[in-house]
């Protein structure tokens, strides 16, 4: 079903949808960088933070451990690695993987939005 829009209700419908859209992107990169980083004692993937700035449509997932870096992209490693990635499980690095992850999550989400408006 198509939905009319006075062209001066378009600025916000439109930014309503990126908002939801950058809300829905970030809580699914958050759950997929927690399911994807290995657990020893827990304290990496428990530090995983996420921020939503709906005003200024950006959303962003951080973790402010040192050892972060090398764990979650293999790069940086310490000096203690002896130049190469290493964990305690074995896990690769998984950076690329979640944001493949994310863009695949938020064309389908745009799609959806843009179904059910």
């Amino acid at each position: 079903m198509t939905r009319t829009i006075k062209l001066s209700q378009m600025a916000d419908y439109t930014r309503g949808n990126l908002e939801e859209l950058i809300a829905a992107a970030t809580l699914y990169a958050d759950g997929q960088l927690k399911e994807k980083t290995p657990v020893d004692t827990g304290v990496l993937r428990s530090a995983w933070q996420k921020e939503i700035d709906r005003p200024n449509l950006k959303g962003r997932v951080f973790n402010n451990l040192v050892y972060a870096e090398p764990v979650v992209s293999g790069t940086s490693l310490p000096p203690s690695w002896g130049g190469q990635y290493r964990t305690r499980q074995g896990a690769q690095p998984y950076l690329e993987l979640v944001a493949k992850n994310v863009q695949t999550y938020v064309a389908s989400e745009a799609d959806r939005i843009g179904r059910t408006q």
